[in-house]
């Protein structure tokens, strides 16, 4: 059993940054790939980055590749998403999962967090 809990968000002017934390209760969190998703008002959730066991392995979706950055501290039980450049298109529910391998689908991830606001203002 894993239990996530994001940390993070808030209110952030378009150019801005933010970094969110997802910290992991339980021994499986060094050895689960770890992802971010984001959900918008009235639309689907969608995948935003992963990271695999170690960090050796990174993915990121178009829509963020150059602006976010995901890491994890697996002694501190620790992901991160670090967000650069942000804008409007970025405002959401940001979630974080854990599951066995670093797809890029919701039914990759067995584990989820209640989710972190975002809003980026113009």
């Amino acid at each position: 059993q894993v239990q996530l809990v994001e940390s993070g968000g808030g209110l952030v002017q378009a150019g801005g940054s933010l970094r969110l934390s997802c910290a992991a209760s339980g021994r499986t969190f060094s050895t689960a790939s770890m992802g971010w998703f984001r959900q918008a008002p009235g639309k689907e959730r969608e995948f935003v980055a992963v990271i695999g066991w170690s960090g050796a392995y990174t993915y990121y979706a178009d829509s963020v590749k150059g602006r976010f950055a995901i890491s994890r501290d697996n002694p501190k039980n620790t992901m991160y998403l670090q967000m650069d450049s942000l804008n409007t298109e970025d405002t959401a529910v940001y979630y974080c999962a854990a599951g066995r391998r670093p797809g890029r689908m919701r039914d990759d991830y067995d584990y989820w967090g209640q989710g972190t606001q975002v809003t980026v203002s113009s």
